[in-house]
């Protein structure tokens, strides 16, 4: 997906009923030795690192439960929707544990620090739309029959960002990302960065010669 220019954006559903992802199966890490345990959790927390680090936008399409690991999952993506009836939370104090994928790192960034330690101190479960409250999801929806109302808003929104200049995302993105982890005047220069990335490919000059022509602009992602 990295290296493939066709992709333009990636949503990450499930295809179990009610379920998103339910996160660590613990019967199976019941199993393991220490050492193992640890050898598991860094492969997991790289694989979030690897999704977070894919250079389109990602959308996380919460159908169901969302827990440990499974909300972990969704918060290396960019973007979250979530049906109202959806249930997630970083649960893992009530199993003797705490978050080893990112958990403790990316939810204060989402909803700030204050609410990220109450939810990862009580292991507490909020559903979509007190999730939508928090800024935990960017939309809630009530689910539908077939129980893919998150996975359909998530294509809806996915059908919004897919006719912008996909360059021009990707570096959005990565102004955004590295921006967030420094002060604002080395954010600043990121910015800068990357807009200079941008200003010499074709899609600019279609983005202004189709504002100039008045037509729907054609972006190549080049």
């Amino acid at each position: 997906l990295r290296f493939d220019e066709k992709v333009r954006v990636v949503v990450f559903k499930s295809e179990v009923k009610g379920v998103f992802c339910a996160g660590a199966d613990l019967k199976e890490r019941e199993k393991m030795d220490d050492t193992e345990v640890g050898q598991f959790v860094r492969r997991l927390r790289n694989l979030m690192d690897e999704i977070a680090a894919l250079p389109v936008p990602t959308i996380a399409a919460i159908d169901g439960y969302a827990l440990g690991g499974g909300l972990e999952l969704a918060l290396a993506c960019d973007l979250r929707v979530a049906a109202s009836s959806a249930k997630m939370g970083l649960i893992e104090t009530t199993r003797g544990l705490l978050p080893g994928a990112g958990g403790t790192q990316r939810l204060p960034r989402c909803v700030g620090i204050g609410l990220a330690k109450e939810l990862i101190f009580t292991g507490r479960q909020v559903d979509g739309q007190q999730a939508f409250s928090m800024g935990l999801v960017n939309h809630t929806v009530p689910q539908n029959s077939k129980g893919d109302a998150a996975y359909q808003r998530a294509l809806a929104l996915a059908k919004e960002i897919l006719p912008q200049a996909p360059f021009a995302v990707r570096m959005g993105k990565l102004a955004i990302n590295r921006g967030m982890e420094v002060d604002i005047a080395s954010g600043m220069a990121i910015e800068g960065m990357c807009y200079a990335q941008n200003i010499p490919t074709r899609d600019r000059q279609e983005g202004m010669a189709a504002f100039r022509e008045k037509r729907p602009p054609r972006f190549i992602g080049k």
